[in-house]
This record gives C-alpha cells, structure tokens and sequence, in this order.
C-alpha cells in the first residue's frame, strides 16, 4: 500500500494559514479517526507544530487519497480553496521528506533538534488512537533512525542559523546549562516568540511577557506557559529575570540604563543577558557597559546566524546523501509501497517533489 504526504509549512503559506490549519492537541486522536475514516485512507499520522500541519497516511489510490484529505482540511478548518496550496508527496517522495523533516533539513532553523521529538510525539498519538499499522509503523521507525544518523554523521548542526539559535548559544555561553533560567519578553511579537521557544527548547524555567497591549501579551504568555504582565509594571519584574528579550515598536529606548543599573546593584554578580531585536533600538547602548551585563542587538545575532547558517548549507548535500543511501539499503520498494523490482527510475524520484499542486475545488 502506498504511502503519502499532504501539507503546508513555513516555506509554503503565512503563519495566518498555518494558525489555522493547525491541529489542537487534544483534539488529534478525534481528527486521526476521521482522516482514517475517509474512503481512501487506511492508516494516517498528524504532525502539527507552529511551522508546519503535516498528515502523513497509507492508500491503495494516494492521489485519490490526496484530494479528500485535502477537502476534509478546507472544509473542517473553513479555510477558502484559493488561500492555501498543499505540497502533496506519494511513495519514495513521501518516504524522503519526513525523513527530511526528522533530521531538520526541512525546519526553519535548519538542523533543529526539536523537530525530531515533535515527529516522535506525532507518530507516538498515532499509534495510540490505532490509526497505524505496518506502512506507518515502518515509514516512522525509520525516520528515526534516519534523524539520529543524519546528526551523527554530519555537521548540520554545527553553529547558529536564527537570531533565536544565535540568542540560545549565546545564553549558554553565559550561564552554562539555560535549566532554571528566568525569561522576560518585552513587546510580544513573532520573533519574540520565536526566540522565547528556542530559549525554553533548551531548558529554561518560566516566562513573563509584557505589551502594551495587555490581551497579546496573555495570549502569548498563554502558548508559552508562562504569565503576563501589564506594559507599565514589567520595570518591577527585572530583578526575577536572568534573560530579557526585547521587540517593541517604541520610536525610543524603553529600556534605559538607569534601570539595569539599579537592579544589577541588588543582584550580587548575576549575570543579566538581553536581546535586543527591535528596530529602532529598544535598549540603550550604554546599558552593555555594566558589569556582569550582556546586550546583543539585531545585526550582531544576525551576523552569527549568518555564518552558522553557510556552515550548515555546506552540509544539506551530504545529510541528502545520507538519507539516500539509507533508502537504497534499506529498499525504497518495501518502505515506500512501490511496486517490487522497479528499480530503474525510482531512485531518481528520491529527492522530494517540491513543486506543490494547487488545491482542487472542493
């Protein structure tokens, strides 16, 4: 039985999209029963995280199969037909780009480690609600075993390659392991976000969020699983935080030395990092000459992230090329449900097809 991929990401359709494309949690297993309850499907996977909405599924007809999933998607989510175009993957297509996507070559940051356990989870409540048998049970083994050696054997994760990565290095640097560090996001915008989940990726203990506008900052601090405080008393938390990422739209600083100055005095020699990825400024310059204080603006992340970035680039032929070879090993035939003994083009077909079909009109 073939498999196949239906799907969107962070390269194919606006965080507006995805939002709501995406799966609640609890409500998968509910979502799992009905995908599986759709004439063509027969087993099925959801992988829903904040940069993509992934089923991943067995059929005797995966194109059949593809143009149901895809109007059960628009019709339960109201999203319009002309708004999202679906990246649609069948047999050893299929196989390669989860095994991409579990060794972080197809994240946003690329070489990510965090995928992996989202991969891991997404097959785990699968199996779970009985929505896998042996094609899936296979395909997400092996990807598995695919992420852990793509990781191993490369250097896809060798140095920063966002302004969030750029940041976490950097805050382990300063403060060893992140475990029980103290998290301040000044102004909850999508790159605060973003930095805040990489910080609390790599151990870091609790969250405060403040915005000027009160109902963005409980929404955010709500996704983070932390606590949100009003714009005009954050200057009151400073003394709890060991890091303070700051993304305003102020036309000014808004955090001045004067007030890193005052609470360093009672912190005893503990270390403070800020971020401060605003344009304009958020914090002073000035503030980076206290002792024991550690500022980072925009460019110079940037610019870390940059460089770890072309390091990483180097290393997605040789992570490709080590997932072909596992392919051919281990039998594109048996694994992707192709037909026995086709060996002759199906190799070429390893490499994803990235060209997305539009959606068909429901």
């Amino acid at each position: 039985m073939p498999i196949f991929c239906l799907g969107v990401n962070h390269k194919t359709a606006p965080i507006e999209i995805r939002e709501r494309l995406a799966f609640a949690e609890k409500a998968v297993p509910r979502h799992l029963a009905e995908i599986c309850g759709i004439d063509e499907i027969s087993e099925a996977v959801v992988l829903s995280t904040c940069n993509r909405v992934e089923i991943y599924g067995g059929a005797e007809n995966p194109a059949a199969a593809l143009d149901k999933l895809a109007k059960y998607l628009v019709g339960h989510f109201a999203v319009e037909s002309g708004e999202v175009e679906f990246y649609r993957h069948e047999a050893a297509a299929a196989a390669n780009h989860l095994f991409e996507v579990a060794s972080g070559l197809d994240s946003m940051v690329l070489g990510e480690t965090e995928i992996f356990g989202q991969v891991k989870k997404a097959y785990a409540t699968a199996k779970t609600a009985g929505t896998t048998a042996r094609r899936m049970n296979k395909l997400f083994q092996q990807s598995f075993s695919v992420g852990k050696l793509v990781r191993s054997s490369t250097r896809i994760q060798q140095g920063s390659t966002s302004i969030g990565s750029a940041a976490v290095d950097l805050a382990e640097k300063i403060f060893g392991q992140l475990g029980g560090c103290r998290v301040m996001i000044i102004g909850a915008g999508e790159m605060s976000r973003t930095t805040a989940q990489s910080l609390l990726s790599r151990g870091a203990k609790s969250i405060i969020v403040s915005n000027r506008s009160f109902d963005k900052a409980e929404e955010l601090a709500a996704e983070l699983k932390g606590r949100a405080v009003r714009f005009d008393d954050w200057e009151s938390c400073l003394d709890e935080v060991d890091i303070i990422i700051s993304s305003t739209s102020a036309p000014h600083a808004v955090v001045r030395h004067e007030m890193i100055h005052r609470v360093m005095a009672e912190r005893r020699g503990h270390s403070l990092f800020l971020i401060d990825i605003a344009v304009p400024r958020d914090i002073e310059n000035e503030v980076n000459r206290i002792d024991n204080v550690y500022l980072y603006n925009i460019d110079q992340l940037q610019q870390i992230a940059s460089e770890g970035k072309a390091r990483r680039e180097k290393q997605i032929a040789v992570c490709r090329e080590v997932i072909s070879a596992f392919l051919r090993e281990k039998g594109i035939e048996a694994l992707a449900g192709l037909p026995e003994g086709r060996h002759g083009d199906e190799t070429a077909r390893i490499q994803p097809d990235t060209a997305a079909r539009p959606l068909t009109n429901p």
